[in-house]
């Protein structure tokens, strides 16, 4: 079975305002390098819009100016990527992608089933939806050394406490602290 992995970036005070963080060389190349571990990626709507605008190589072929050139291992690793979206408001999708359809934890059950390295998911809706169900087995918090004041929340709305085992710690030289974790029980 493949794992399913969450990375997010979350400031000291738990926003996962994506425009909050130090968007720097060396993170860039750690997600990069998180995304290079996965088969595929699991995208909520608004997070797959959003890497869509962001990411996705233009028609012309040629990265557009604003992309500074230690963007692009990222970008092409994003835009070449499968993904897999779950929406009820989409009718179709491309960029290397295919709805997700039907019930949430059976659809994603399947995807875990199916041979390969692993599943990343981004996002903040959808994760906590995966996370309601007990189906992501590793998370990762890239937390920032900033205080956002505002955004939405890390699991917010979670429905029972989630107890996690750090398995690993990277200081970036922003100060940044990726740290990752294994769930353990879900207790009320």
């Amino acid at each position: 079975m493949r794992p399913l992995r969450y990375s997010i970036n979350v400031t000291l005070d738990g926003c996962c305002d994506h425009r909050e963080g130090i968007p720097d060389e060396e993170l860039h190349r750690h997600h990069a390098a998180n995304l290079e571990r996965a088969d595929a990626l699991l995208f909520g709507r608004v997070t797959y819009e959003m890497m869509e605008e962001a990411w996705r190589k233009p028609a012309t072929g040629t990265w557009p100016d604003w992309m500074a050139d230690w963007m692009i291992p990222f970008a092409e690793t994003i835009d070449g990527a499968k993904k897999y979206v779950v929406s009820g408001t989409l009718d179709r999708v491309d960029w290397n992608a295919e709805l997700v359809q039907g019930d949430l934890g059976e659809a994603v059950e399947r995807l875990k089933r199916e041979p390969g390295q692993g599943l990343a998911v981004g996002g903040v809706t959808l994760p906590l939806a995966l996370a309601d169900l007990g189906l992501i087995d590793e998370y990762e918090f890239v937390v920032q050394p900033i205080v956002a004041g505002h955004g939405p929340r890390l699991l917010a709305g979670l429905k029972e406490r989630l107890e996690l085992t750090l398995v690993g710690r990277q200081e970036l030289g922003s100060g940044a602290v990726a740290l990752r974790y294994l769930p353990g029980r879900v207790t009320a």
